[in-house]
Protein backbone atom coordinates (compact mmCIF):
# COMPACT_ATOMS: atom_id res chain seq x y z
CA UNK A 1 0.00 0.00 0.00
CA UNK A 2 1.01 3.34 -0.43
CA UNK A 3 -0.15 4.59 3.01
CA UNK A 4 3.05 2.72 4.57
CA UNK A 5 5.58 4.54 2.64
CA UNK A 6 4.01 7.97 3.40
CA UNK A 7 5.53 10.07 5.90
CA UNK A 8 2.43 11.66 6.86
CA UNK A 9 0.60 10.60 10.03
CA UNK A 10 -2.63 8.40 9.05
CA UNK A 11 -5.64 9.90 9.22
CA UNK A 12 -6.63 7.99 12.52
CA UNK A 13 -3.45 8.94 14.63
CA UNK A 14 -3.59 5.65 15.34
CA UNK A 15 -1.83 2.76 13.73
CA UNK A 16 2.00 3.11 12.02
CA UNK A 17 3.15 1.50 8.95
CA UNK A 18 3.14 -2.27 9.21
CA UNK A 19 1.00 -1.95 12.48
CA UNK A 20 -2.78 -3.67 11.84
CA UNK A 21 -5.68 -5.55 13.34
CA UNK A 22 -5.67 -8.79 14.34
CA UNK A 23 -1.68 -8.69 12.89
CA UNK A 24 -0.90 -12.18 14.29
CA UNK A 25 -4.21 -14.21 13.30
CA UNK A 26 -4.45 -16.36 10.40
CA UNK A 27 -7.58 -16.48 7.62
CA UNK A 28 -8.25 -19.90 8.82
CA UNK A 29 -8.78 -18.38 12.74
CA UNK A 30 -9.97 -15.23 11.93
CA UNK A 31 -13.63 -15.61 12.67
CA UNK A 32 -12.67 -17.59 16.02
CA UNK A 33 -10.76 -14.44 17.16
CA UNK A 34 -13.59 -12.20 16.46
CA UNK A 35 -15.95 -14.14 18.02
CA UNK A 36 -13.66 -13.35 20.84
CA UNK A 37 -14.02 -10.44 20.23
CA UNK A 38 -17.73 -9.77 20.33
CA UNK A 39 -17.26 -11.79 23.27
CA UNK A 40 -15.61 -9.11 25.64
CA UNK A 41 -17.62 -6.20 23.84
CA UNK A 42 -20.60 -7.93 25.19
CA UNK A 43 -19.69 -8.88 28.24
CA UNK A 44 -16.76 -7.03 29.81
CA UNK A 45 -16.70 -9.58 32.94
CA UNK A 46 -15.77 -13.25 31.46
CA UNK A 47 -15.43 -16.28 34.38
CA UNK A 48 -15.54 -19.44 34.28
CA UNK A 49 -19.38 -20.19 34.29
CA UNK A 50 -20.45 -16.79 32.69
CA UNK A 51 -21.46 -15.98 30.49
CA UNK A 52 -21.42 -19.62 29.64
CA UNK A 53 -18.38 -22.70 30.47
CA UNK A 54 -16.46 -22.13 26.99
CA UNK A 55 -16.04 -17.95 26.94
CA UNK A 56 -13.12 -17.81 28.82
CA UNK A 57 -10.96 -20.55 27.35
CA UNK A 58 -12.11 -18.41 24.05
CA UNK A 59 -10.84 -15.26 25.81
CA UNK A 60 -8.05 -16.93 27.13
CA UNK A 61 -6.85 -18.81 23.62
CA UNK A 62 -6.41 -14.79 22.32
CA UNK A 63 -5.51 -12.85 25.55
CA UNK A 64 -2.47 -11.65 23.96
CA UNK A 65 -3.63 -10.12 20.08
CA UNK A 66 -6.92 -9.09 22.12
CA UNK A 67 -5.18 -7.02 25.05
CA UNK A 68 -3.23 -4.87 21.60
CA UNK A 69 -6.06 -4.70 19.50
CA UNK A 70 -8.76 -3.54 22.22
CA UNK A 71 -6.44 -0.51 23.48
CA UNK A 72 -4.97 -0.03 20.13
CA UNK A 73 -8.65 0.42 18.06
CA UNK A 74 -10.49 1.64 21.29
CA UNK A 75 -8.07 2.47 24.33
CA UNK A 76 -10.06 -0.21 26.48
CA UNK A 77 -7.42 -2.31 28.50
CA UNK A 78 -8.08 -6.22 29.21
CA UNK A 79 -7.17 -7.79 31.79
CA UNK A 80 -6.82 -11.18 32.74
CA UNK A 81 -5.79 -13.91 35.55
CA UNK A 82 -6.53 -17.59 36.43
CA UNK A 83 -10.52 -17.24 36.85
CA UNK A 84 -10.98 -14.16 34.76
CA UNK A 85 -11.19 -11.78 31.87
CA UNK A 86 -11.89 -8.24 32.85
CA UNK A 87 -12.45 -5.52 30.23
CA UNK A 88 -11.74 -2.24 30.98
CA UNK A 89 -13.98 0.28 29.34
CA UNK A 90 -13.22 4.16 28.83
CA UNK A 91 -16.41 5.89 29.25
CA UNK A 92 -17.19 8.84 27.01
CA UNK A 93 -20.56 9.12 28.21
CA UNK A 94 -23.32 7.78 30.33
CA UNK A 95 -24.54 4.56 29.58
CA UNK A 96 -28.26 3.72 29.60
CA UNK A 97 -28.68 0.74 27.36
CA UNK A 98 -27.02 -1.73 29.35
CA UNK A 99 -28.99 -2.23 32.79
CA UNK A 100 -28.69 -4.89 35.23
CA UNK A 101 -31.41 -6.95 34.72
CA UNK A 102 -34.11 -8.62 37.47
CA UNK A 103 -34.37 -12.34 37.71
CA UNK A 104 -37.53 -11.66 35.64
CA UNK A 105 -35.43 -9.93 32.87
CA UNK A 106 -36.48 -6.34 34.05
CA UNK A 107 -34.17 -3.39 34.21
CA UNK A 108 -32.59 -2.72 37.42
CA UNK A 109 -34.04 -0.28 39.61
CA UNK A 110 -32.42 2.43 42.31
CA UNK A 111 -33.30 0.43 44.87
CA UNK A 112 -32.02 -2.72 43.20
CA UNK A 113 -28.07 -0.78 42.22
CA UNK A 114 -27.94 0.75 45.86
CA UNK A 115 -28.45 -2.89 47.35
CA UNK A 116 -25.72 -4.53 44.83
CA UNK A 117 -23.51 -1.47 45.78
CA UNK A 118 -24.02 -2.44 49.51
CA UNK A 119 -23.65 -6.61 48.85
CA UNK A 120 -20.51 -5.85 47.48
CA UNK A 121 -19.05 -3.64 50.41
CA UNK A 122 -21.06 -6.46 53.23
CA UNK A 123 -18.86 -9.50 51.67
CA UNK A 124 -15.43 -8.01 51.71
CA UNK A 125 -15.93 -8.41 55.57
CA UNK A 126 -16.89 -12.33 55.38
CA UNK A 127 -14.63 -15.22 55.44
CA UNK A 128 -14.99 -17.64 52.96
CA UNK A 129 -18.81 -17.69 53.19
CA UNK A 130 -21.33 -16.53 53.78
CA UNK A 131 -25.61 -17.32 54.82
CA UNK A 132 -27.85 -15.15 52.42
CA UNK A 133 -29.87 -14.62 55.75
CA UNK A 134 -26.68 -12.78 57.68
CA UNK A 135 -25.52 -10.67 54.54
CA UNK A 136 -29.55 -9.36 54.29
CA UNK A 137 -28.53 -8.31 57.78
CA UNK A 138 -25.07 -6.61 57.08
CA UNK A 139 -26.94 -4.76 54.31
CA UNK A 140 -30.00 -3.79 56.03
CA UNK A 141 -27.68 -2.18 58.65
CA UNK A 142 -25.82 -0.04 55.70
CA UNK A 143 -28.96 0.57 54.41
CA UNK A 144 -30.90 2.52 57.23
CA UNK A 145 -27.93 5.04 57.47
CA UNK A 146 -28.74 5.98 53.87
CA UNK A 147 -32.19 8.32 53.82
CA UNK A 148 -34.91 6.73 51.28
CA UNK A 149 -33.67 3.21 51.33
CA UNK A 150 -33.62 1.00 53.78
CA UNK A 151 -34.33 -2.85 54.03
CA UNK A 152 -36.65 -4.65 55.77
CA UNK A 153 -36.53 -8.02 55.82
CA UNK A 154 -39.61 -8.58 57.30
CA UNK A 155 -41.23 -7.18 53.26
CA UNK A 156 -41.29 -9.45 50.52
CA UNK A 157 -40.68 -6.54 48.25
CA UNK A 158 -37.33 -5.76 49.62
CA UNK A 159 -36.44 -9.50 50.37
CA UNK A 160 -37.10 -9.80 46.50
CA UNK A 161 -34.70 -6.65 45.40
CA UNK A 162 -31.91 -7.46 47.82
CA UNK A 163 -31.87 -11.81 46.06
CA UNK A 164 -32.26 -9.80 42.86
CA UNK A 165 -28.99 -8.44 43.43
CA UNK A 166 -27.21 -11.48 44.79
CA UNK A 167 -28.76 -13.50 41.81
CA UNK A 168 -26.62 -10.93 39.55
CA UNK A 169 -23.49 -11.77 41.39
CA UNK A 170 -24.48 -15.38 41.46
CA UNK A 171 -24.45 -15.34 37.26
CA UNK A 172 -21.42 -14.29 37.30
CA UNK A 173 -19.57 -16.31 39.87
CA UNK A 174 -18.86 -14.42 42.57
CA UNK A 175 -21.33 -16.20 44.83
CA UNK A 176 -21.83 -20.02 44.03
CA UNK A 177 -24.99 -21.19 45.51
CA UNK A 178 -23.78 -24.41 47.99
CA UNK A 179 -26.99 -25.15 50.07
CA UNK A 180 -30.56 -24.21 50.36
CA UNK A 181 -32.59 -21.89 47.69
CA UNK A 182 -32.93 -17.58 47.55
CA UNK A 183 -35.96 -18.28 45.90
CA UNK A 184 -37.29 -19.98 49.53
CA UNK A 185 -35.73 -17.47 51.32
CA UNK A 186 -38.04 -14.75 49.62
CA UNK A 187 -40.63 -16.44 50.20
CA UNK A 188 -40.08 -17.89 54.44
CA UNK A 189 -36.98 -16.16 55.69
CA UNK A 190 -38.01 -17.28 58.77
CA UNK A 191 -37.85 -21.29 58.04
CA UNK A 192 -35.60 -21.12 54.66
CA UNK A 193 -32.11 -20.23 54.35
CA UNK A 194 -29.32 -20.43 51.68
CA UNK A 195 -25.73 -20.70 52.17
CA UNK A 196 -22.96 -19.56 49.46
CA UNK A 197 -19.38 -19.53 48.64
CA UNK A 198 -17.85 -16.19 48.06
CA UNK A 199 -14.67 -16.47 45.06
CA UNK A 200 -12.59 -13.39 45.80
CA UNK A 201 -11.18 -13.24 42.78
CA UNK A 202 -14.09 -12.98 40.99
CA UNK A 203 -15.66 -10.22 43.28
CA UNK A 204 -12.53 -8.34 42.70
CA UNK A 205 -13.34 -8.56 39.25
CA UNK A 206 -16.70 -7.27 39.48
CA UNK A 207 -15.93 -4.29 40.94
CA UNK A 208 -12.54 -2.58 40.46
CA UNK A 209 -13.16 1.43 41.14
CA UNK A 210 -10.79 4.09 39.51
CA UNK A 211 -12.26 6.94 41.40
CA UNK A 212 -12.49 7.74 44.94
CA UNK A 213 -16.27 8.73 45.11
CA UNK A 214 -16.02 10.68 48.33
CA UNK A 215 -14.33 13.45 46.04
CA UNK A 216 -16.78 13.57 43.31
CA UNK A 217 -18.99 16.25 42.93
CA UNK A 218 -20.85 15.17 39.92
CA UNK A 219 -21.31 12.01 38.12
CA UNK A 220 -19.31 13.27 35.09
CA UNK A 221 -16.73 12.21 37.05
CA UNK A 222 -17.11 9.00 36.49
CA UNK A 223 -16.64 9.80 32.79
CA UNK A 224 -12.80 9.50 31.34
CA UNK A 225 -12.95 12.79 29.12
CA UNK A 226 -9.80 13.87 31.68
CA UNK A 227 -8.13 10.55 31.50
CA UNK A 228 -4.45 10.23 30.44
CA UNK A 229 -5.73 9.45 27.22
CA UNK A 230 -7.53 12.93 27.13
CA UNK A 231 -5.03 14.45 28.43
CA UNK A 232 -2.37 13.89 25.55
CA UNK A 233 -0.55 17.29 24.52
CA UNK A 234 1.08 15.69 21.36
CA UNK A 235 -0.33 16.02 17.67
CA UNK A 236 -0.04 12.35 16.85
CA UNK A 237 -1.06 11.35 20.68
CA UNK A 238 -4.32 14.02 20.19
CA UNK A 239 -5.45 12.33 16.83
CA UNK A 240 -4.70 8.51 18.35
CA UNK A 241 -7.12 9.38 20.93
CA UNK A 242 -9.71 11.01 18.59
CA UNK A 243 -9.45 7.97 16.54
CA UNK A 244 -10.11 5.96 19.36
CA UNK A 245 -13.42 8.00 20.23
CA UNK A 246 -14.68 7.51 17.05
CA UNK A 247 -14.25 3.95 16.98
CA UNK A 248 -16.04 3.68 20.39
CA UNK A 249 -18.72 5.85 19.15
CA UNK A 250 -19.87 3.82 16.23
CA UNK A 251 -19.05 0.18 18.40
CA UNK A 252 -20.82 1.68 21.59
CA UNK A 253 -23.90 2.66 19.84
CA UNK A 254 -26.87 1.93 17.33
CA UNK A 255 -25.51 4.43 15.16
CA UNK A 256 -23.19 7.33 15.36
CA UNK A 257 -25.01 10.17 13.23
CA UNK A 258 -22.84 12.66 11.77
CA UNK A 259 -25.09 15.99 13.14
CA UNK A 260 -24.68 14.32 16.77
CA UNK A 261 -20.99 13.89 17.11
CA UNK A 262 -18.37 16.31 18.25
CA UNK A 263 -16.82 18.09 15.60
CA UNK A 264 -13.09 17.14 16.30
CA UNK A 265 -14.68 13.45 15.46
CA UNK A 266 -16.34 13.95 11.78
CA UNK A 267 -12.82 13.42 10.03
CA UNK A 268 -12.28 9.80 12.31
CA UNK A 269 -16.16 8.82 11.12
CA UNK A 270 -15.56 9.31 7.66
CA UNK A 271 -11.83 8.32 7.44
CA UNK A 272 -12.23 4.26 5.15
CA UNK A 273 -9.62 3.19 8.13
CA UNK A 274 -12.51 3.33 10.94
CA UNK A 275 -14.60 0.86 8.71
CA UNK A 276 -11.67 -0.95 7.78
CA UNK A 277 -10.35 -1.57 11.63
CA UNK A 278 -13.97 -2.19 13.11
CA UNK A 279 -15.07 -4.75 10.09
CA UNK A 280 -11.35 -6.98 10.91
CA UNK A 281 -11.52 -6.37 14.62
CA UNK A 282 -15.78 -7.33 15.04
CA UNK A 283 -16.38 -9.62 11.65
CA UNK A 284 -19.48 -6.97 11.47
CA UNK A 285 -20.41 -4.76 8.56
CA UNK A 286 -19.93 -1.36 8.94
CA UNK A 287 -22.40 0.83 6.65
CA UNK A 288 -21.91 3.91 5.98
CA UNK A 289 -24.42 6.80 4.83
CA UNK A 290 -25.28 10.41 3.92
CA UNK A 291 -26.63 10.77 8.10
CA UNK A 292 -24.09 8.64 9.93
CA UNK A 293 -22.30 5.12 10.57
CA UNK A 294 -23.60 2.00 11.88
CA UNK A 295 -22.18 -0.69 13.30
CA UNK A 296 -24.83 -3.33 11.61
CA UNK A 297 -25.39 -6.70 14.12
CA UNK A 298 -28.83 -8.12 13.46
CA UNK A 299 -27.70 -11.16 14.99
CA UNK A 300 -27.51 -10.18 18.64
CA UNK A 301 -24.06 -11.01 18.76
CA UNK A 302 -22.79 -7.68 19.92
CA UNK A 303 -25.11 -6.21 22.39
CA UNK A 304 -28.03 -7.50 24.07
CA UNK A 305 -30.78 -6.14 22.36
CA UNK A 306 -31.78 -7.92 19.04
CA UNK A 307 -33.77 -5.98 16.67
CA UNK A 308 -35.95 -6.83 15.33
CA UNK A 309 -36.93 -9.66 17.65
CA UNK A 310 -39.08 -11.69 19.61
CA UNK A 311 -41.65 -10.72 22.46
CA UNK A 312 -44.26 -7.92 22.27
CA UNK A 313 -42.42 -4.97 23.07
CA UNK A 314 -40.11 -5.89 20.15
CA UNK A 315 -42.84 -6.80 17.31
CA UNK A 316 -45.21 -3.79 18.66
CA UNK A 317 -42.13 -1.73 18.07
CA UNK A 318 -41.12 -2.71 14.59
CA UNK A 319 -44.78 -2.24 13.50
CA UNK A 320 -45.00 1.22 14.95
CA UNK A 321 -41.61 2.01 14.46
CA UNK A 322 -42.72 1.22 10.22
CA UNK A 323 -45.71 3.66 10.68
CA UNK A 324 -43.75 6.39 12.26
CA UNK A 325 -41.46 6.16 8.99
CA UNK A 326 -44.41 6.08 6.72
CA UNK A 327 -45.64 9.00 8.60
CA UNK A 328 -42.46 10.80 8.43
CA UNK A 329 -42.47 10.68 4.67
CA UNK A 330 -46.00 12.16 4.36
CA UNK A 331 -45.53 15.91 2.36
CA UNK A 332 -47.92 18.46 1.37
CA UNK A 333 -50.50 19.53 4.20
CA UNK A 334 -50.10 15.89 5.74
CA UNK A 335 -46.44 16.58 6.13
CA UNK A 336 -44.89 16.21 9.95
CA UNK A 337 -43.64 19.46 11.58
CA UNK A 338 -39.82 19.47 11.57
CA UNK A 339 -38.72 19.86 15.16
CA UNK A 340 -34.92 19.75 16.34
CA UNK A 341 -33.46 16.83 18.68
CA UNK A 342 -31.54 17.58 21.60
CA UNK A 343 -27.76 17.31 20.98
CA UNK A 344 -25.50 14.51 22.71
CA UNK A 345 -23.98 17.52 25.12
CA UNK A 346 -27.56 18.41 25.92
CA UNK A 347 -28.64 14.76 26.72
CA UNK A 348 -26.32 14.19 28.86
CA UNK A 349 -26.53 17.65 30.61
CA UNK A 350 -30.02 16.21 31.13
CA UNK A 351 -29.07 12.67 32.64
CA UNK A 352 -26.15 14.67 34.87
CA UNK A 353 -28.57 17.34 36.49
CA UNK A 354 -31.03 14.31 37.10
CA UNK A 355 -28.46 11.93 38.79
CA UNK A 356 -26.94 14.37 40.14
CA UNK A 357 -30.10 15.92 41.61
CA UNK A 358 -29.56 12.50 44.39
CA UNK A 359 -26.01 13.69 45.70
CA UNK A 360 -26.12 14.36 49.53
CA UNK A 361 -26.68 17.91 50.88
CA UNK A 362 -24.34 17.13 53.55
CA UNK A 363 -20.95 16.02 54.02
CA UNK A 364 -17.73 16.06 51.87
CA UNK A 365 -19.06 15.96 49.00
CA UNK A 366 -21.21 19.43 49.50
CA UNK A 367 -18.11 20.89 50.77
CA UNK A 368 -16.43 20.03 47.24
CA UNK A 369 -19.20 21.20 45.46
CA UNK A 370 -19.58 24.73 46.84
CA UNK A 371 -15.45 24.93 46.12
CA UNK A 372 -16.62 24.35 42.90
CA UNK A 373 -19.50 26.17 42.28
CA UNK A 374 -17.94 29.38 41.02
CA UNK A 375 -15.41 27.69 38.47
CA UNK A 376 -18.03 25.11 36.81
CA UNK A 377 -20.45 27.74 36.90
CA UNK A 378 -17.74 30.06 34.75
CA UNK A 379 -17.32 27.02 32.69
CA UNK A 380 -20.74 26.68 31.52
CA UNK A 381 -20.99 30.30 30.62
CA UNK A 382 -17.88 29.91 28.43
CA UNK A 383 -19.91 26.78 26.37
CA UNK A 384 -22.79 28.73 26.24
CA UNK A 385 -20.49 31.18 24.08
CA UNK A 386 -19.42 28.74 21.32
CA UNK A 387 -21.04 28.73 17.96
CA UNK A 388 -23.58 26.91 17.29
CA UNK A 389 -23.61 24.65 14.17
CA UNK A 390 -26.58 24.32 11.86
CA UNK A 391 -29.94 22.72 13.59
CA UNK A 392 -31.09 19.89 11.94
CA UNK A 393 -35.17 19.12 12.41
CA UNK A 394 -36.59 15.61 12.31
CA UNK A 395 -40.33 14.70 11.54
CA UNK A 396 -42.28 15.08 15.04
CA UNK A 397 -45.19 12.72 16.03
CA UNK A 398 -47.63 13.53 18.33
CA UNK A 399 -48.22 11.18 21.54
CA UNK A 400 -51.81 10.67 20.74
CA UNK A 401 -51.02 9.83 17.13
CA UNK A 402 -48.80 6.91 18.67
CA UNK A 403 -51.60 5.95 20.88
CA UNK A 404 -53.82 5.43 17.83
CA UNK A 405 -51.12 3.65 15.83
CA UNK A 406 -50.55 1.43 18.19
CA UNK A 407 -54.21 0.79 19.39
CA UNK A 408 -54.54 -0.30 15.56
CA UNK A 409 -51.69 -2.49 15.51
CA UNK A 410 -53.03 -4.37 19.01
CA UNK A 411 -56.34 -4.81 17.03
CA UNK A 412 -54.57 -6.32 14.26
CA UNK A 413 -51.48 -8.63 16.18
CA UNK A 414 -52.99 -8.46 19.73
CA UNK A 415 -53.53 -12.21 19.63
CA UNK A 416 -50.15 -12.92 19.41
CA UNK A 417 -49.06 -9.98 22.30
CA UNK A 418 -48.72 -10.54 26.17
CA UNK A 419 -52.22 -10.28 27.68
CA UNK A 420 -51.01 -8.15 30.57
CA UNK A 421 -49.49 -5.68 27.87
CA UNK A 422 -52.13 -5.86 25.26
CA UNK A 423 -54.58 -4.43 28.24
CA UNK A 424 -52.33 -2.13 29.12
CA UNK A 425 -51.33 0.34 25.79
CA UNK A 426 -49.64 3.30 28.00
CA UNK A 427 -47.42 1.08 29.50
CA UNK A 428 -46.98 -0.99 26.28
CA UNK A 429 -46.58 2.45 24.22
CA UNK A 430 -43.95 3.42 27.19
CA UNK A 431 -41.81 0.23 26.43
CA UNK A 432 -42.04 0.33 23.03
CA UNK A 433 -40.99 4.13 22.78
CA UNK A 434 -38.25 3.29 25.25
CA UNK A 435 -36.70 0.02 23.14
CA UNK A 436 -36.79 2.43 19.82
CA UNK A 437 -35.15 5.67 21.85
CA UNK A 438 -32.48 3.13 23.02
CA UNK A 439 -31.54 2.02 18.85
CA UNK A 440 -31.23 5.62 18.28
CA UNK A 441 -34.65 4.88 16.07
CA UNK A 442 -36.83 7.99 17.38
CA UNK A 443 -36.02 10.30 19.98
CA UNK A 444 -38.44 11.23 22.66
CA UNK A 445 -39.41 15.02 22.88
CA UNK A 446 -42.40 16.84 24.88
CA UNK A 447 -45.44 15.57 23.42
CA UNK A 448 -44.67 12.97 21.23
CA UNK A 449 -41.06 11.55 19.42
CA UNK A 450 -38.68 12.47 16.47
CA UNK A 451 -38.21 10.17 13.98
CA UNK A 452 -34.36 9.74 13.26
CA UNK A 453 -32.72 8.71 9.77
CA UNK A 454 -32.09 4.95 11.09
CA UNK A 455 -35.80 4.25 11.40
CA UNK A 456 -36.15 4.28 7.71
CA UNK A 457 -34.70 0.75 7.63
CA UNK A 458 -37.98 -0.66 9.00
CA UNK A 459 -40.08 0.87 6.50
CA UNK A 460 -42.85 -1.18 4.88
CA UNK A 461 -42.36 -3.99 7.27
CA UNK A 462 -45.35 -6.59 7.40
CA UNK A 463 -46.40 -9.54 9.64
CA UNK A 464 -48.50 -12.58 10.46
CA UNK A 465 -50.42 -13.77 13.13
CA UNK A 466 -49.75 -17.31 14.40
CA UNK A 467 -50.95 -19.54 17.15
CA UNK A 468 -46.92 -18.60 18.01
CA UNK A 469 -46.14 -15.48 16.58
CA UNK A 470 -42.75 -15.22 15.02
CA UNK A 471 -40.52 -11.44 15.02
CA UNK A 472 -41.46 -9.70 12.07
CA UNK A 473 -38.74 -8.84 9.54
CA UNK A 474 -38.08 -5.93 7.85
CA UNK A 475 -38.68 -5.71 4.23
CA UNK A 476 -35.97 -6.31 1.67
CA UNK A 477 -34.34 -2.95 1.91
CA UNK A 478 -30.89 -3.31 3.09
CA UNK A 479 -29.60 -0.25 3.00
CA UNK A 480 -29.04 1.57 6.81
CA UNK A 481 -31.20 5.21 6.24
CA UNK A 482 -33.35 6.20 3.37
CA UNK A 483 -31.39 7.35 0.23
CA UNK A 484 -27.20 7.72 0.91
CA UNK A 485 -27.85 10.06 -1.75
CA UNK A 486 -29.99 12.98 0.21
CA UNK A 487 -27.62 15.45 2.65
CA UNK A 488 -30.64 16.77 4.89
CA UNK A 489 -30.92 14.39 8.07
CA UNK A 490 -34.94 12.85 7.74
CA UNK A 491 -35.89 9.83 6.58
Amino acid sequence: MSAARSTVAPADGGRRAGERVAEHVSPLELADYQKAVRLVLRHPLVTPSYPDRAALATVRRWAAQLRTDLMEVLGYRLVTTADTARLLRVQDHLEVTRPAVTRAGRPFDRRRYAYLVLTLAALGHHGAQVALGELADAVAADAARIEGLGLDTTRKTDRDAFVDAVTWLTERGALALTDGSATAWVGDPERAEALYDIDREILTAVHQPTRVLQHLTSVTGLLDSGSALGLATGRHAQRRDQARRARRLVVENPVAYYADAEPELLGQLRAPSLAEDLQRLTGLAVERRAEGVALVDTSGRLSDIRFPGGGTVAQAALLLGARISEAARRTGRHAPDLLPAATAAERLAARVRRIDAALPARGRLAELAALEEEPAHETHEAEGKEDESEEIRYPFVTESWLRGRLKEIIGEYGKGFAADLREDPDRLLAQVLDLLAALSLVARVDGGVLALPLLARYRGVSARVKSRVPAPRPSTQTALFADDTVKDSTP
